[in-house]
């Protein structure tokens, strides 16, 4: 499935991109996406805009300064509904990440699109060649909302994961993945939730393990359940990735708990460096950029997770790294 839309509209003319959202002032995203715009000699500036409601994210997405935008929780699934196009990636995804600005004949046009999943994939690929996993390409997502969509696409389609095993307190929740998952695929992951002790001893070490969901202690039985059934997992012989998209903080529980178990981990962050290119692509309409200077991207967005653990080492709940 093909995410980038060629012949977007870009000017190079002062510019905004915004980041829309709730909780968006803790994003260490601006600082990258800065520098990019910068490296592509586009007077473009990057900005967090916190929403409450999706009324204002749209006005923002309508103005006529705006080259585009990331879409954060919670209007990742609710902005849908508001573009003049959805492609096919956001409607599988049952969610929307980036938003593109483009022109026709009929007037200025908003497209959907989402690119959390390369974020992901690329992600694993990386921690992948220095780690070596299991034989068997299974691989467990805790959480069950929009992150673990991106999830499951990017282990299916990318990393030939069929068979994967779901972590979640809620199981209609669970019964709702399944069914957006079968719905969409042409050939769909096999899903097991892992409800018990024994289901997870009857399953097979994944190779990867990715954390969808906000980090918080286990407070209530189901809470708690999870982290027990997660350390099943974490505390065979085999080890494989473990990738937490929360950010904030950047050492999660997960991450922490992966780090004791001699897991190879990876912090959220490395997810909005390896999608960045691709939602370039997609804002500028060119599906062959590339940006010149990755080092110096990726030093850039490290230098900023560096201080947001200065100015807030250990928050009660983490963001989810969609941007």
């Amino acid at each position: 499935m093909e995410a980038i839309r060629i012949g977007m509209h870009f000017s190079t003319r002062p510019r905004e991109l915004y980041l829309i959202g709730i909780g968006t002032g803790h994003s260490v995203a601006p600082a990258m996406h800065n520098y990019i715009a910068k490296s592509l000699q586009l007077p473009w500036t990057f900005r967090t805009k916190e929403c409450s409601t999706i009324e204002e994210c749209m006005n923002l997405l309508r103005s006529d300064i705006c080259a585009g935008a990331s879409v954060t929780m919670p209007y990742k699934g609710e902005i849908l509904g508001e573009l003049n196009e959805v492609d096919e990636l956001a409607r599988t995804l049952a969610a929307c990440n980036t938003v593109c600005v483009y022109h026709t004949t009929t007037g200025r046009k908003l497209m959907g699109t989402n690119v959390d999943w390369c974020g992901i994939s690329g992600s694993l690929l990386e921690a992948s060649i220095k780690q070596p996993l299991p034989s068997r390409k299974t691989a467990l997502v805790i959480g069950a909302g929009g992150a673990a969509r991106a999830a499951l696409y990017a282990l299916s389609s990318q990393l030939g994961c069929h068979h994967v095993y779901i972590l979640n307190r809620d199981e209609n929740e669970v019964l709702g993945l399944k069914r957006d998952v079968d719905k969409h695929y042409d050939s769909p992951p096999h899903i097991t939730h892992v409800r018990s002790i024994k289901d997870a001893q009857a399953l097979l070490t994944p190779a990867y393990i990715i954390g969808t969901v906000p980090d918080s202690e286990p407070v209530t039985a189901e809470e708690k359940l999870l982290k027990i059934l997660l350390t099943e997992f974490l505390g065979r012989s085999e080890k494989g990735v473990l990738l937490d998209m929360c950010y904030k903080p950047r050492r999660t529980r997960h991450i922490i708990l992966g780090q004791s178990y001699k897991w190879r981990t990876v912090e959220g962050t490395h997810v909005i460096g390896h999608q960045a290119e691709r939602q370039w692509r997609a804002w500028v309409g060119d599906d062959g950029l590339q940006i010149p200077d990755k080092q110096g991207m990726w030093k850039c967005l490290q230098q900023a997770a560096n201080e947001s653990m200065i100015v807030n080492p250990r928050p009660d709940r983490g963001g989810i790294s969609v941007i």
